[in-house]
């Protein structure tokens, strides 16, 4: 099938469907046409709208030359008009490149001429971000304004339209075009340890199975979460990050109320779990640990919401704090690479009916794998190792959406795939039930007279004293073991002149006396800080705390 082209079927020639992000509406249109997609308290649109929406903005980009195969890149919150834009852009056949805002400057300058950006749609709170690399760009040619109030403002940037407008001034029936499944649907890229941001992209393939596949996951299996047409959707993972986790597009297939916070500020967050009967969410561990955190959350009701967590470990502290308020609380894994999903710690069916405090150690681990998804653990020689919740290894996957390359990168590519499998460079093992735990990664572990130990478990442990908020376990050189083990702790409010370093560490000291942890893995010392830095996507900067602390 030729690039955009429309086929035109011969008598008893039967319809060669292509799984394109444009079927993911068709059920909506059905099923749900009047529910809402809500932003902040500043937009409220049905489904009905948002197709023709939709439609409006793909006719837009046309209009301002976006063709098969472009790349536009988007800079925006979470937002109904980023949903439009992870559909209206892909189904006209471009590419959606969703610009991850936290980056720094020279980050944004290489990743937007990497991936080759022809259009770029920002909001008017990122211009600054823009406008001094202006001159420098490549490909750019482009600008469309993104406002929340129409505000035009004075900029370097000569726009080509304003968002809103330029969708007034475009009809609603786009007819977007048919194209083979495997064309490239999005990209975004993901920071490393060294050298620069990786370009990742999917096909429109690869989002359909995922798509499906979360559903699976989280309607068809028991789950603690279940994610059903009738809950109401709100993401706290940038929508710029791994698609929001690929939720949106599963969201959108059933039907869903969605509700857009924009930036994530907790009072709003927790009004808008209040006042839109919020039940679903996603987020890293410090994002819920901001929003609980906040005053309001003490006399807020969130008995209903269910809070999935991934792109860091779930730790039992923050586990228990939020059953603790009737959150409905478990773990996820995955990474850029992965589109995101690979695994969920899903219950089994002979776990069902216990309480969650029961089964929190369970709930809190990385999980099992979903649906079409294998999960392997190989030792350095690419040996296999066993399933014994001992044994270690380095995590290993085959899905049919994880990302085929890095873009224009064949080096990076090849360390990524060996020997048929994903290499996610993280070491875990697998318990006999068939549920993976992450240990570390394989740059983070401790290595120290020649043992390993997990930052992940010292991280875990310290979480369940009640003055620790937040904690980051590193390795340190020293000069007779060759690594040892610092914790670093943010207190909670009010415990600031209550509990010590000293006191702190004794209690990972305790915890080696009840065997939870060997005697070599408790630090030599615990140091209290005011904050822990944090990457663009919210996960502990451990690159960042090893140059504070060496």
């Amino acid at each position: 099938m030729e690039a955009g082209s429309k086929k035109t079927y011969a008598p008893g020639e039967c319809y060669d469907y292509q799984l394109l992000i444009r079927h993911i509406l068709e059920s909506p249109r059905v099923y749900s046409p009047d529910r809402e997609i809500v932003y902040r308290d500043q937009f409220r649109m049905t489904y009905r709208d948002f197709f023709e929406r939709t439609g409006r903005l793909a006719g837009a980009l046309a209009g301002l030359g976006v063709g098969f195969g472009d790349t536009v890149c988007v800079f925006d919150y979470d937002s109904h008009r980023y949903l439009e834009c992870f559909f209206a852009i892909p189904m006209m056949g471009a590419v959606l490149h969703t610009q991850n805002w936290r980056f720094s400057p020279e980050q944004i300058l290489y990743t937007m001429n990497h991936a080759g950006a022809k259009v770029v749609l920002i909001h008017a709170d990122f211009l600054p971000l823009l406008e001094p690399l202006l001159d420098k760009l490549t490909t750019a040619e482009k600008f469309i304004l993104i406002t929340d109030d129409g505000h035009i403002p004075a900029s370097a940037i000569s726009f080509d339209g304003e968002y809103e407008t330029l969708l007034a001034g475009a009809g609603p029936d786009y007819d977007f075009p048919e194209f083979d499944e495997r064309t490239k649907a999005t990209t975004f890229y993901t920071t490393g340890t060294t050298g620069l941001p990786k370009g990742v992209y999917f096909s429109h393939r690869q989002l359909v199975l995922h798509t499906q596949a979360g559903i699976i996951s989280q309607g068809a299996f028991e789950s603690v979460c279940r994610f059903r047409s009738n809950d109401v959707y709100m993401p706290l993972t940038p929508m710029f990050h791994v698609h929001a986790w690929g939720v949106p597009y599963g969201a959108t297939l059933m039907g869903a109320k969605q509700v857009y916070p924009g930036r994530y500020e907790p009072e709003t967050i927790l009004r808008l779990i209040a006042e839109e009967q919020v039940t679903y969410s996603h987020c890293v561990p410090t994002v819920l640990q901001m929003v609980l955190g906040h005053p309001s959350a003490a006399t807020a009701d969130l008995s209903r919401w269910k809070v999935i967590i991934g792109g860091a470990r779930l730790n039992k502290g923050l586990a228990l704090a939020a059953m603790e308020k009737g959150i409905q609380i478990y773990a996820s894994y995955g990474m850029s690479e992965t589109c995101p999903l690979a695994t969920r710690a899903n219950l089994k069916y002979h776990m069902l009916g216990r309480p969650p405090q029961e089964l929190v150690d369970t709930l809190i681990m990385t999980g099992l794998p979903a649906p079409f998804v294998y999960v392997r653990l190989f030792d350095p020689e690419g040996r296999e190792v066993a399933n014994d919740g001992v044994s270690t290894g380095e995590v290993c996957l085959r899905a049919p959406w994880l990302t085929q390359a890095y873009w224009k990168d064949p080096k990076r590519t090849a360390e990524l795939w060996r020997d048929g499998w994903l290499h996610t460079g993280d070491i875990g093992y697998i318990n006999p039930e068939g549920y993976l735990q992450i240990t570390d990664r394989i740059k983070d572990v401790i290595k120290t007279g020649g043992e390993w130990v997990s930052s992940l478990d010292l991280e875990n442990l310290m979480s369940q004293h009640e003055a620790v908020s937040e904690s980051a376990a590193i390795g340190i050189p020293d000069a007779k073991w060759g690594e040892r083990p610092l914790m670093v702790v943010v207190v909670k409010p009010g415990y600031e002149n209550r509990v010590s370093e000293t006191q702190l560490r004794e209690f990972l000291v305790q915890a080696a006396k009840d065997g939870k942890i060997p005697r070599y893995g408790v630090p030599d010392a615990v140091r209290i800080v005011e904050a822990i830095p944090k990457t663009s996507v919210g996960k502990i900067n451990k690159i960042q705390l090893r140059k504070l602390f060496t």
